[in-house]
């Protein structure tokens, strides 16, 4: 199929619509490999159309459903899938990344370009070719904008994309979004160009089939299939995560390729793969259409997406910290630190309240607080509940823009004799500032919540904390409020957060 023959979305009739999506970090021993250097791709088959019956008997369906083949589809879908390929700028020897042998990662780079491989020379003052990674992407428009991962062309000089017809065409960055992983290219063709649409419907569900189509390893136009295995996925890639995972088959090289429904509509991009190994373990993940799509527009209109924006530092309630709280469960998201001049602090929202529902719709989870500030428009005022001092508060919000940085200052404070707090399990000392932690019983709950030596308590119970004694003294009104456990405001390297400690009996 030439380039040219089609005008309009490719993808057959009479089929059911899914996604999909795909990124890499790693998190607790586990690397989730970002397919950066490489594209990740989605599932395919038939759906299940049967309904599963409501009555007292096993859940089964009437009968068996027979499975159809992908041929069709991926024949309309697949000439709108190109191969990404990134060159950087050539550096010396001397600053090439190290990857030990061991790395999880170091088998996909070792022996190309620009990467630390066995037997090469690692003199000072040579020059490296420069570095050149692949990935995957997707027409979205018959005049040439594409869609692929934001770590795909992170640093990229020149940015080509290779057609399934043969031809290779240079290509423009439009924006990137770093924060959900996408970018928007641009290439001129002098044709139209066959083009895929997104899915508009978020209705996939877990057991769909889907089918991915990439570049893994610069092996272009590979077509993997496999089911939805979860939905709303966090991964810890970012304040964002709202991912597919997929049992399909994708690797390096899959990154910024489309994950299909079996309508050939694109439901996902795939970004990411958890893997122990660096290798395809039948774990992927994309992003969702309606969030691609969303961020797509945005890069296609302005060439960056505009968020709204509270400022401040969140977290999860979790038991302990409910039951401190006064709060009948764990729903919501702890506010941790007002930045200086935020919206929030304009608002008069502080440092302990926890985010209840914004806009009327309720907040489970810290990830739906920051999913739905952001879809909000600088400007926009928002009505707020928040639980505060044991009740339900009001408070309405004028959301800002989001800044493009954001700085965080630290102390080191200057430390004085140790006292040792048993209730909670540590030996602290006075600080400029508040309470520095010297030592951590390894069985108390403190230990346990991940309280370090280092770490400054700056409050407890609500209560600014300035001397030993105030964190003693509020030990104190805890147990006589018959509270089992104290939350502290507690200040690591790692920034602010709250800490809600079992007391434990002196």
């Amino acid at each position: 199929m030439s380039a040219s023959a089609e005008t309009t979305p490719s993808k057959p009739s009479g089929q059911k619509n899914c996604f999909h999506k795909k990124s890499f970090f790693h998190n607790k021993g586990t690397y989730f490999a970002a397919l950066g250097t490489a594209a990740i791709i989605g599932f395919g088959v038939a759906s299940l159309e049967h309904q599963l019956s409501a009555s007292t008997s096993p859940l089964a369906l009437e009968s068996a459903v027979p499975v159809a083949g992908f041929a069709d589809m991926v024949e309309k879908v697949a000439p709108a899938v190109v191969s990404v390929t990134v060159t950087g700028r050539a550096s010396p020897v001397s600053a090439r990344p190290q990857l030990p042998d061991n790395h999880p990662l170091a088998p996909f780079f070792r022996g190309r370009p620009g990467m630390p491989g066995q037997g090469e020379s690692q003199g000072r003052g040579q020059a490296l070719p420069a570095p050149r990674s692949q990935g995957s992407g997707f027409v979205i428009s018959s005049d040439g904008y594409i869609v692929t991962n934001h770590h795909v062309v992170e640093n990229g000089v020149d940015v080509m994309v290779s057609l399934t017809d043969g031809r290779e065409l240079k290509a423009e960055i439009v924006g990137t979004d770093e924060k959900t992983d996408l970018a928007l290219l641009k290439v001129e063709s002098g044709e139209s160009l066959p083009y895929v649409a997104f899915e508009e419907k978020d209705d996939l569900r877990v057991g769909d089939w889907v089918v991915a189509v990439g570049n893994p390893f610069g092996l272009g136009g590979t077509v993997t299939s496999g089911i939805v295995s979860a939905r709303g996925r966090d991964i810890g890639a970012g304040p964002y995560d709202d991912f597919i995972q997929i049992d399909a088959s994708i690797n390096s090289g899959n990154s910024g390729g489309p994950t299909f429904d079996l309508a050939g509509n694109v439901v996902g991009v795939n970004t990411a793969i958890f893997s122990p190994s660096g290798g395809n373990v039948g774990i992927g993940f994309a992003i969702p259409a309606s969030v691609a799509s969303k961020i797509v527009a945005d890069l296609k209109d302005k060439g960056r997406v505009e968020r709204g924006w509270l400022g401040v530092a969140i977290q999860p309630v979790g038991p302990d910290m409910a039951e401190s709280l006064g709060l009948e469960n764990e729903d919501g998201a702890l506010i941790a630190e007002v930045m200086e001049g935020s919206p929030a602090m304009i608002a008069g929202l502080k440092r302990g309240d926890v985010i209840r529902s914004i806009d009327g719709h309720a907040m489970d989870a810290p990830k739906d607080v920051s999913k739905t500030v952001a879809g909000f428009v600088a400007g926009q005022s928002v009505d707020f509940e928040i639980w505060r001092d044991g009740e339900a508060e009001p408070v309405r919000v004028e959301i800002g823009a989001y800044p493009e940085e954001q700085v965080a200052a630290h102390t080191n404070p200057a430390m004085s004799a140790s006292q040792a707090v048993t209730s909670l399990g540590v030996t602290v000392e006075e600080a400029d500032g508040g309470v520095v932690i010297r030592a951590v019983d390894p069985a108390s709950d403190a230990a346990l919540k991940g309280l370090r030596p280092g770490d400054v308590i700056l409050e407890a119970g609500g209560q600014k904390v300035e001397h030993v004694a105030d964190l003693i003294a509020d030990i104190g009104a805890a147990s006589e409020a018959h509270r089992k456990s104290l939350l502290l405001l507690v200040r690591s390297a790692q920034g602010q957060r709250f800490v809600a400690v079992k007391l434990q009996a002196t």
